[in-house]
């Protein structure tokens, strides 16, 4: 699943990014209200995850002018404000759940599960391509079926070019959803990510699933090449 997550507590968003990815989610973390606005015009997120009082422009506001521009992704507020009237006040503004801090994360887990159930558009369970198919539940990659063991940046990073197939994955914005942007990996960590899951991929007799655009970033081949 694609996540937004919009937290200014940088203890409690390195932790709640770590526990997501964990989960085999592709999480983009924002520290402030402005960023996450942008963040959320510019890409088709499963969930966005708004902490109510961020710096720049609150979670509220966010979520307020996201509604207005007709984005219906799942939206879901983490905040100590725990009163019925700030509840209601959230859920009025356009918010599809509210979780009060402190909260178990297996209860955070769950409550992204049930809002992407109840979206209109239900989320893709499998992505077929050629002769692969990507499980998005199971997270298993089969190629002729042939089940193809992926570690989880492996599987992170298939499934954002899948999902992706029809457009060129620029390296910022594949580096920033693998790792973020303020990580310390080196530059070549995403080629040498990407020569990892060719290899897994790959037929011989095939050109290789992920196209490099030098200069650029990376895409799906096309299914007929």
């Amino acid at each position: 699943m694609n996540i937004l997550l919009a937290e200014d507590d940088v203890r409690l968003g390195k932790l709640m990014s770590r526990l997501l990815q964990n989960e085999f989610h592709v999480v983009v973390w924002v520290k402030n209200g402005k960023e996450a606005y942008h963040h959320a015009l510019l890409t088709d997120f499963d969930v966005i995850i708004l902490d109510w009082m961020l710096p720049g422009e609150s979670g509220l506001s966010v979520c307020k002018r996201l509604r207005e521009k007709g984005n219906q992704c799942g939206i879901l507020f983490v905040t100590a404000k725990d009163t019925n009237k700030d509840i209601i006040t959230g859920l009025d503004t356009g918010a599809d759940d509210y979780i009060v801090k402190p909260f178990e994360f297996n209860e955070l887990s769950a409550r992204i599960r049930a809002i992407s159930r109840r979206k209109e558009k239900p989320l893709e369970e499998v992505i077929c391509f050629d002769d692969l198919i990507l499980n998005l539940t199971s997270h298993e990659l089969k190629r002729n079926g042939t089940i193809i063991e992926l570690t989880k940046k492996e599987y992170q990073l298939l499934e954002l070019l899948l999902r992706n197939r029809n457009h060129i994955m620029t390296r910022d914005v594949l580096f920033e959803k693998l790792w973020g942007y303020d990580s310390e990996v080196s530059d070549n960590a995403l080629d040498a990510l990407v020569k990892l899951v060719r290899r897994k991929v790959d037929l011989p007799e095939k050109p290789s699933l992920i196209q490099n655009v030098r200069g650029i970033g990376y895409k799906v081949r096309a299914a007929d090449v």
